[in-house]
């Protein structure tokens, strides 16, 4: 099977481009104004809720979004489903820009921004019971992983249209970087595995002030399986809107098996979810706990759609389904990620929140940034599959 990734080509300013320009230069702005007057003028931050939509949509939700490359890296080199490897490089893109960004929202979001450099140059000041050093530890190396993972492309670019000096350095730094690529990969599945369950074990620390639904022990595992299960639901839904809005050829038959990963996950989240719940003797908190029992349903109901949409193979077979399932997925961790950090969080009477408008621009500034970078790297650079390489697996002439 023909793997190989080419550049999509085309222009890359249109009117969407000139859209998601103008978001991100409202946020540049508004970033900056961050910057010179603090946290107080541009959020609804306070002593009850010292981190809100930045933390929960842009961090710990962004981080599960980007967990595309852990979720196929999974069945690429520890399952041994070789057959999935045309998907990682886009899968690794996302995932890299996904965290860049997270780790830039927390520079936003960090009161006293300036000491973030002690985290890397002062070791000998780490609070080593901190889940918070951890989760910042892996979340950089992470990054700078992602990255290296992807350095190939680049050397790809330099071979076939780089400078004569570039193309000598490229062809011998590629055999290298082969080499030692199964180090970096074995790193790349360590590192998320990690942080993403601490990302559970750091809402532990809420004690009672997270509701009796979500605060359990049973958080980190919780988080790393839906984070895996995101994973599968973002390639799905990246590919497929890549293929229609590229106009390229429909990945659909080699997305379809994925459907199975998918379902193995949602299962195994719910029987945890629910197992969890009896063992706690919280099965009443379920009707009993107002909003916070229709916020519970809510995220239920979503994770339980997509499982019961995916186990009928009419659904697998066709890709409009398929995309809507990957969506309802996409959801429902979002869901319970807001639940667990924001919705479900409770200091105590007469604290509240609801982000400021500022936070929702700078929130949608960067996912605009995401969506543009990944839109200029995938048509300058080799990504996605060509399509003759498409049309060939699928049999076409």
């Amino acid at each position: 099977m023909s793997t190989v990734a080419r550049p999509v080509g085309g222009p890359i300013v249109n009117w969407p481009f000139k859209v998601l320009l103008a978001l991100f230069g409202v946020g540049v702005v508004l970033i900056v104004y961050r910057f010179f007057f603090g946290l107080g003028a541009t959020t609804a931050l306070n002593d009850g809720f010292p981190w809100g939509i930045w933390i929960a949509y842009d961090v710990v939700v962004g981080t599960a979004l980007a967990c595309g490359g852990y979720a196929v890296a999974i069945l690429c080199y520890v399952l041994n489903q070789g057959h999935y490897h045309p998907l990682v490089r886009p899968a690794i893109l996302t995932s890299a820009l996904g965290y860049s960004l997270a780790g830039f929202s927390i520079v936003v979001d960090v009161g006293r921004y300036w000491t973030l450099p002690k985290v890397v140059f002062f070791p000998w000041n780490w609070n080593l019971s901190s889940i918070l050093l951890e989760v910042a530890l892996c979340v950089m190396a992470y990054v700078v992983v992602l990255w290296i993972e992807l350095f190939p492309v680049q050397l790809e670019k330099w071979q076939e249209t780089g400078p004569p000096r570039l193309q000598r350095a490229s062809r011998k730094i590629s055999p290298i970087l082969d080499r030692a690529l199964i180090w970096i990969i074995a790193l790349g599945l360590l590192l998320p595995t990690m942080h993403q369950s601490s990302l559970g074990s750091l809402m532990l620390l809420a004690g009672d002030k997270l509701h009796p639904l979500w605060h359990t022990p049973a958080l980190p595992v919780l988080f790393l399986i839906s984070c895996v299960a995101m994973g599968y639901g973002v390639v799905v839904f990246e590919t497929t809107i890549c293929s229609a809005g590229f106009k390229r050829p429909r990945e659909h038959r080699m997305l379809r098996p994925l459907a199975r990963a998918m379902v193995v996950c949602v299962g195994l989240y719910l029987a945890l979810r629910f197992f969890d719940l009896s063992l706690r003797d919280q099965f009443g908190a379920m009707f009993t706990s107002g909003w916070m029992s229709v916020f519970f349903w809510a995220e239920t109901v979503l994770f339980v759609t997509p499982g019961l949409m995916l186990m009928r193979k009419s659904v697998r077979h066709n890709e409009g389904r398929l995309l809507l399932a990957a969506f309802f997925l996409l959801l429902s961790g979002t869901l319970y990620r807001f639940n667990t950090y924001l919705i479900g969080f409770e200091p105590g009477e007469g604290w509240s929140y609801f982000p400021a408008v500022p936070e929702l621009l700078i929130t949608l500034a960067i996912v605009a940034v995401e969506v543009m970078a990944y839109i200029v790297i995938i048509k300058r650079y080799p990504i996605l599959r060509g399509i003759r390489e498409v049309e060939a697996m699928e049999g076409r002439p």
